[in-house]
């Protein structure tokens, strides 16, 4: 146990550390459109996660197969990125395991188990920080419902970034939060442009900004900052918890277009968006920097279909999903929007009557679609 001067010496230590993030935030930026060579690292981690990685993969690789002939695109599989790994190391990422990552331009990434409790942070934090992942963008569409939403989750900072560094003393135990101002502006930029590019006109800032007076006070402003250099774009503000329960709401849940949120929150109403499209296991994840991204389920590991032995069945969709937003990302939209149409019709003509597949007969399904 930490006493009081022990504890205010780490959290001074957290805050020059945030300091220090934030005067080396990257700027580097690439350019798919003009990138003569791709790398697509691939990352297996653990749970399902190889199931449902390697059916996504199977994907990919039809549809960049000339590509892939020609070296154009490179698909570079890293293995080590397991909880066994992981815990043997003591590192979140293995220090060689981020080395292979760092040298990939996007990483298709499956899922990975966070042990409870202990100090071992998330291995999808703390990917996030060292690639400076700091756009989640994950989209729930539901045309049936009049429902297309973008939500941008904040990255890199909230609750999340420091997760693993609280303090604890006798009888009491403290986490921390951060939002920064350099921070919050490119998140709200983001989801500004990205408004802006797609033909929309609403956008949600939210946040619990009337309790949470400091950091979330100072995202909403900062969001409504950014938001004078695009006046074409109706901003709202909205509390958390309220916004959990307007997703429910109908009619009202139909004006929503573009979701602005701070980290922990996001990932909180992003589950329950996914699960009035389907469920979890049909959300894809994309995690967007100047420099690297990286793309995912927006589910976990699952240990407990491996345990009972169903993790065959473990649904793809969500990897594959995140496949087609991968191929956005290096700007190849015409495979993604095939691969989008072909999931659609999948899921309509071939499962229709509700049997269950293995996530290898899906996507044997999907392939004779492309």
């Amino acid at each position: 146990m930490m006493d009081i001067n022990q504890a205010c010496e780490a959290f001074k230590k957290i805050l020059e550390e945030q300091q220090a993030r934030i005067a080396n935030m990257n700027t580097e930026k690439t350019d798919f459109s003009t990138k003569k060579t791709v790398t697509i690292g691939v990352v297996d981690g653990d749970g399902i996660g190889p199931i449902i990685t390697k059916q996504a993969t199977r994907v990919l690789e039809k549809l960049l197969a000339d590509e892939i002939a020609a070296g154009s695109i490179v698909i570079k599989y890293i293995e080590g990125l397991t909880i066994e790994n992981r815990i043997a190391c003591n590192q979140p990422i293995p220090s060689d395991v981020l080395e292979q990552i760092k040298a990939c331009d996007v990483i298709l990434k499956g899922p990975t188990t966070t042990p409870h409790g202990g100090t071992m942070e998330s291995a999808n934090v703390t990917m996030r920080r060292e690639l400076d992942l700091y756009a989640n963008c994950r989209p729930v569409c539901i045309p049936e419902k009049n429902i297309d939403w973008m939500f941008y989750r904040e990255n890199t900072e909230g609750e999340y970034v420091l997760g693993s560094r609280g303090v604890e003393l006798e009888g009491m135990a403290v986490d921390f939060k951060v939002t920064t101002d350099a921070g919050t502006k490119r998140i709200a930029r983001a989801a500004f442009e990205y408004a802006k590019n797609n033909g929309k006109t609403h956008l949600s800032v939210v946040t619990k900004a009337n309790i949470m007076k400091k950091t979330d006070g100072k995202f909403t402003a900062l969001c409504h900052e950014i938001a004078k250099d695009y006046p074409g774009i109706t901003v709202e503000d909205y509390y958390i918890d309220i916004m959990t329960a307007n997703l429910l709401k109908e009619p009202l849940r139909e004006k929503f277009q573009v979701v602005l949120l701070p980290n922990l929150y996001g990932d909180i109403i992003t589950d329950e968006a996914a699960q009035l499209q389907g469920g979890v296991g049909t959300a894809g994840s994309a995690n967007i920097g100047d420099k690297y991204a990286m793309f995912e389920a927006i589910h976990g590991s699952a240990p407990r279909m491996i345990e009972r032995g169903m993790g065959d069945y473990a649904n793809p969709a969500s990897m594959i999903k995140a496949g087609a937003m991968l191929l956005r990302h290096i700007c190849r939209g015409e495979a993604a929007a095939k691969l989008e149409k072909a999931m659609a019709e999948c899921t309509v003509e071939v499962f229709s009557d509700g049997s269950a597949a293995t996530a290898a007969e899906y996507t044997d399904a999907l392939l004779e679609l492309l």
